[in-house]
């Protein structure tokens, strides 16, 4: 019998190459890619034309990590990346993007990232 975790990361990994099959970033709606380990959550901002990465934040970010002083949640982390995300998007004039979830389930940190970016100013 495989490992729970060995088919949890196969799995990952099929919706993962499933989903980049239709989202492509591009440098005037570039995509908003998601990796989260067991203590931290991370966010890019992609232009797939150029093979760019245009900004990325994460909880270890040093601006971000002052914030995160107070914040005991893992969700409240993701909130507060994604809402820096979208603070450094807007400063770079990027409005619209397309969000890549990168093969995790849309709920949690995952979710609670999204939302921080789209309530700092992002479109999706």
């Amino acid at each position: 019998m495989p490992d729970i975790t060995i088919k949890k990361r196969v799995l990952r990994n099929k919706r993962r190459k499933h989903i980049r099959k239709t989202i492509i970033g591009s440098s005037e709606r570039p995509r908003l890619v998601v990796f989260k380990s067991n203590k931290h959550i991370y966010a890019q901002l992609i232009d797939d034309v150029s093979q760019t990465t245009i900004t990325a934040a994460s909880t270890l970010t040093k601006e971000i990590a002052a914030q995160l002083t107070d914040t005991k949640s893992k969700i409240g982390k993701a909130t507060v990346v994604g809402e820096h995300v979208a603070k450094l998007a807007t400063d770079k004039k990027i409005s619209k993007i397309v969000f890549d979830r990168a093969g995790y389930l849309y709920h949690g940190r995952v979710k609670a990232l999204a939302d921080g970016a789209r309530k700092g100013g992002l479109e999706f």
